[in-house]
């Protein structure tokens, strides 16, 4: 074999155990209990501070890659994302210049991406109005689902799909069995809110009620029950709709969710006021709010966890003003999601084997990736290891980002992402040596 990985702690199919990982040609050939004497080119000897597990799979980045890379780029999101454990990134449909609407607009992004990611990098494509045509040749050039907005998407180039437009692009899916990943705010509801403006983040809040979740949420899943579709809610902020999301399911709607780390980590009531790298959409939600979270991921209500990486220049997070209204809604956390998760997880007593189910087995399943997300033979050698008990502070200008903002800044974090693996070698972050990817072929 190539590598053998003896670990003393490894989060398999057996839960965390101590387990020797055997990897040739860039995929694991064998995971035998721990003391098992395999041979190979190269032995890898984990000490029992840190803990073996799969390479995370983040299915929801924005890398902004053609068009705005000043806010992101490939080698700069994927440096992150292998700094944070992360092996292997879905790039969102829009922020990019042109957005990932067509065929001919995957092309250019494969073109700018080709030769410059560290890690492996598939492609969400875009449902827009008036491109229900052109969905199909997007599933058969290799694109992991569709994305559409319920409300304006923040750039006037990936415009939303209205209730016609959403059942339009739901048929057109169901006929090829792709999935509709959908941003569920409801249009009328945030029309018809408060206007954000200013610095106070209650106001900012108060501008984006979950209420303008649920109700989309309910459209969305009547939608995908009318069209016989697949239908997965990003980054669930309201923990309101829970028990819609369970009772669709209940059902037989064929529907996922998301959160991401942001949601399940800061409370709305901690949130200084001018503190706009807290800006999301939808928004950040009381305590009570994110403890209910929590408890969808315990009960299987939410399936992934997801960084919603969502970068931009210092300048459009409009610090000089610190107006909610102005500044742009995205937080940068592609490579803190793992310690994020994980400091709040073991304070709930939860265990890395939950973490990883949320953070690589099931947003692999989700995306149709049969090699990504577990340790177990068959699969690509994608590692993280993994300090579960060392602590550090955030550091915004030490994070690999392009531009130094974060909502982490200044935040203690436990858990330490040692070393990163892909398809058995080492990620330096000096030579690119990911892949792009292509659905059904990963």
């Amino acid at each position: 074999m190539d590598l053998v990985v003896r670990a003393a702690r490894a989060v398999t199919a057996e839960g965390e155990v101590p387990a020797t990982v055997g990897v040739d040609g860039g995929r694991i050939v064998a995971v035998e209990p721990g003391g098992t004497r395999l041979s190979g080119d190269r032995v890898l000897d984990l000490g029992d501070d840190v803990v073996l597990l799969p390479g995370l799979v983040d299915t929801h980045v924005h890398v902004n890659d053609p068009g705005r890379a000043e806010w992101e780029g490939f080698e700069t999101a994927t440096r992150a994302a292998a700094a944070g454990g992360v092996t292997t990134i879905v790039d969102m449909p829009l922020n990019s210049l042109p957005p990932t609407v067509d065929v001919a607009a995957l092309e250019v992004k494969r073109k700018a991406a080709a030769g410059r990611v560290h890690v492996d990098v598939g492609f969400w494509g875009g449902a827009i109005p008036g491109n229900a045509a052109e969905l199909r040749g997007l599933h058969e050039a290799g694109v992991f689902g569709f994305k559409c907005f319920l409300l304006h998407s923040g750039v006037d180039e990936f415009p939303p799909l209205d209730p016609d437009g959403l059942d339009e692009a739901l048929r057109e899916l169901s006929s090829f069995d792709a999935l509709m990943i959908v941003h569920a705010e409801d249009a009328h509801e945030i029309d018809d809110a408060p206007e954000p403006h200013g610095g106070r983040y209650v106001d900012f809040l108060r501008s984006r009620p979950r209420q303008a979740e649920n109700l989309a949420i309910s459209h969305v899943i009547d939608a995908a029950r009318r069209n016989d579709a697949r239908a997965h809610i990003l980054h669930l902020s309201s923990s309101d709709a829970l028990p819609l999301i369970a009772e669709a399911r209940r059902d037989g709607v064929a529907l996922t969710a998301e959160t991401c780390p942001h949601y399940l980590s800061f409370v709305a009531e901690e949130i200084r006021d001018g503190a706009t790298q807290f800006k999301c959409c939808p928004p950040i939600r009381e305590a009570a709010n994110r403890e209910q979270l929590w408890q969808g991921l315990a009960d299987g209500v939410i399936d992934t966890i997801v960084s919603d990486h969502s970068p931009c220049t210092p300048e459009l997070k409009r610090f000089d003003s610190g107006d909610f209204g102005e500044a742009w809604g995205g937080i940068s956390s592609l490579q803190l999601g793992l310690p994020a998760i994980w400091t709040q997880a073991r304070q709930r007593g939860f265990a890395l084997t939950d973490v990883v189910r949320w953070m690589a087995e099931r947003p692999a399943a989700q995306a149709g990736m049969r090699r990504k997300g577990h340790l177990a033979p068959g699969y690509d050698a994608d590692f993280c290891v993994f300090a579960p008990d060392e602590a550090f502070v955030v550091d915004v200008a030490k994070l690999k980002h392009r531009n130094p903002v974060s909502a982490y800044d200044r935040r203690p974090l436990a858990g330490v992402v040692r070393s990163t693996w892909l398809r058995g070698a080492e990620i330096t972050g000096d030579e690119p040596r990911g892949a792009l990817l292509i659905r059904g072929e990963c």
